[in-house]
């Protein structure tokens, strides 16, 4: 498939004309004039793998501001969406519609919001065309045609103004992305200054400097995230632990974490991320770094994924510093196995197959390995020197892959 993507200077930039529309079909109510709006944009950015693509969809309403919003624009191929995050998406045959969620339909102008989405395809399509807003086309294009009525007698029912929607809009703030995950939680909930509600503070083996707080000045989407100020030093933990239930996940528990971080991984063991293992004495599979890249740990026995030869860390690679990075992770508790992506790449270091390979997964096979994994916890350890502040947003645990 050919799914349009954009380079790295541009994206696909479609200029969408703004109208304010409230008519008696449901349309969504702008703001502003009914005319269109200068400098009005909608920016789609796709990112692709085979059989699946993800995409990153920009709504600025230029000079106009609006209170609510409808983005609409058709496939050229076979591309099927699956899910969708800080919209409600949608798909009825080539054409695709996404709403504003409770908490974003109001946009100053000048101001933008994004949303995302995921899907799959079977064949080659090409870029996405005929977007609108609000059921006006954008860049240019000619408003649909409409039939006049017969002079004999009128229709019975008259044509709508816009595009009907084909599911209601939620009556719940949606969760950042991942539509039926069991854990999709984007910290917009959160009301105050300690994170509270779905997650809990928590600080194994032992506490000190490190602190868990909601955050609104760094965010991957929205308006909140949680961030962490990891203390150099052992006895320095300090995690956000999921509250809800999930038990329900089964033995393959797939993860999505959106993390920001910003000193580089130190040669010491790090964590910023465990769950619990009920198979290995409730003991944490751990996900941090050592020698400078990314790894996973095992807290019963220490063994680690890859193996801390230069041959094993070269095949993992360092969290990137000051920016917004995708992590994935599947754990397959029946078959003994765990993958991992980067930013929708996965990454052969941090990849336990099954099958025990010297320099990457030798050492984690040297034993028998079925976990089952009953939390979440996100936060930071640190086993000798190195400080650090971390910030986490748009996370997700699910029973199939989740995307970024």
């Amino acid at each position: 498939m050919k799914i349009f993507r954009a380079r790295p200077a541009a994206t696909l930039v479609v200029v969408a004309a703004l109208a304010a529309a409230a008519t008696t079909t449901g349309a969504a109510v702008l703001s502003g004039p009914a005319a269109a709006a200068q400098g009005c944009r909608v920016d789609y950015t796709p990112n692709q793998w085979p059989g699946g693509f993800t995409a990153t969809v920009k709504v600025s309403p230029g000079d106009a501001a609006v209170s609510s919003w409808t983005v609409t624009w058709t496939y050229a191929g076979d591309e099927r969406v699956t899910s969708g995050w800080n919209a409600t998406v949608s798909q009825s045959g080539s054409t695709v519609t996404a709403r504003n969620a409770s908490y974003n339909g109001s946009i100053p102008a000048g101001g933008s919001t994004e949303f995302g989405l995921q899907g799959t395809y079977g064949s080659s399509g090409g870029a996405p065309t005929g977007f609108s807003l609000n059921g006006v086309p954008c860049n240019g294009a000619p408003p649909p045609p409409t039939t006049p009525p017969p002079t004999t007698s009128p229709p019975t029912t008259p044509p709508p103004t816009t595009p009907p929607p084909t599911t209601p809009p939620p009556t719940t703030e949606p969760p950042a992305g991942c539509a039926g995950a069991v854990l999709c939680d984007g910290f917009e909930g959160q009301t105050g200054s300690t994170p509270s509600g779905d997650w809990a503070v928590v600080s194994p083996d032992c506490s000190g400097a490190g602190t868990a707080t909601i955050d609104t000045a760094t965010t991957h989407s929205g308006s909140r995230s949680v961030r962490i100020n990891g203390a150099a030093g052992y006895c320095n933990h300090v995690f956000i632990r999921s509250t809800k239930n999930l038990g329900s996940l089964g033995n393959v528990r797939y993860g999505r974490i959106w993390v920001r971080h910003t000193t580089a991984q130190p040669t010491e063991h790090t964590t910023m991320m465990a769950m619990a293992d009920a198979a290995d004495g409730n003991k944490d599979l751990r996900l941090g770094g050592q020698n400078g890249a990314l790894q996973w740990n095992r807290a019963s026995d220490d063994a680690t994924l890859p193996e801390q030869s230069p041959a094993g860390v070269a095949q993992s690679l360092p969290l990137p510093t000051n920016r917004w990075t995708c992590v994935e992770f599947m754990v397959d508790g029946a078959a003994g196995q765990l993958r991992t992506w980067v930013d929708g790449t996965a990454i052969p270091g941090l990849t336990a197959d099954g099958a025990p390979t010297h320099d990457i997964d030798g050492q984690w096979y040297n034993r028998t390995w079925r976990p089952q994994l009953t939390d979440l916890k996100l936060g930071w350890e640190s086993y000798g020197g190195g400080a650090d502040t971390l910030w986490y947003d748009d996370v997700a645990l699910g029973s199939s892959r989740i995307g970024c």
